[in-house]
């Protein structure tokens, strides 16, 4: 069990773009245990995965809040742009924003995740600006410099524009999606030589630019590739793949 205490004061962007290498996992279930039991173990962050689980705005607000319960952080892969503005206004620590395919996605995303200089809507009503009691400039430059918008890469025509996406001011960091890639560049695996091509590009055009790189990594030796290659944030795995694979081995353990 960790101590919440003894938890780093840095916020979830600072030590991200400090290069430190943090350990998450997706969260798949629209409930708070899992928030909670991850945090309590000592994961530095979630991924709360509204584009891809049943997490409506509610869920997500209550996945956000069981975080901040947790001393994790929060991340919230948004369903599109649209939602990026609920997810930040619930608290979120960031977003993981999919298929940002060009530059012109990119200025977007970051426009909408930023209030200077961006479009982001205003209001301190939310758990963002304590239930109003952070309102003005004040509010505005802590919000803006808390949150981290990370892109999506998991597109070839991504890979294509590489370098001018990664210099778009805003964006903060990159997170390789292979297993789209996987499926665009017809791949036999996310594993193949392709895919691992793309997260070396990938790699390079944000570390000239000082941007940090995040992937999946099933296993520690997967890991220590990519971390060899850049990477320094990891999502492990997921809520539901945790429970799969611990249920799996204690049946057939018992079973054998």
């Amino acid at each position: 069990m960790t101590d919440i205490s003894q938890k780093t004061t840095m916020t979830f962007r600072q030590r991200l773009m400090a290069g430190e290498r943090m350990l998450g996992s997706f969260i798949k279930t629209p409930t708070s245990h899992s928030v909670e039991i991850l945090g309590d173990i000592g994961f530095d962050f979630v991924v709360v995965d509204e584009e891809h689980a049943p997490f409506d705005r509610a869920a997500v607000d209550v996945a956000v809040l069981a975080a901040r319960a947790a001393g994790t952080a929060a991340l919230v892969r948004v369903s599109s742009e649209v939602t990026i503005l609920s997810a930040l206004d619930c608290g979120a620590d960031g977003i993981l924003v999919p298929h940002v395919a060009n530059v012109a996605k990119a200025k977007s995303v970051a426009a909408a995740s930023r209030y200077r200089n961006g479009t982001r809507g205003y209001s301190p009503s939310g758990r963002s600006g304590r239930y109003g009691a952070d309102v003005s400039w004040p509010y505005i430059d802590r919000s803006d410099a808390r949150i981290a918008t990370i892109a999506m890469i998991e597109d070839p025509s991504a890979l294509y524009d590489i370098d001018a996406i990664v210099a778009v001011d805003g964006i903060d960091a990159f997170f390789v999606g292979r297993g789209d890639l996987t499926l665009a560049l017809n791949a036999a695996s996310s594993s193949s030589d392709e895919v691992t091509a793309a997260v070396v590009k990938v790699s390079v055009a944000a570390g000239k630019v000082g941007k940090p790189v995040a992937v999946m990594a099933a296993t520690r030796e997967e890991g220590d590739v990519f971390a060899a290659l850049g990477a320094t944030a990891f999502i492990l795995s997921s809520d539901q793949g945790f429970m799969r694979k611990a249920g799996l081995q204690m049946l057939q353990a018992f079973r054998a």
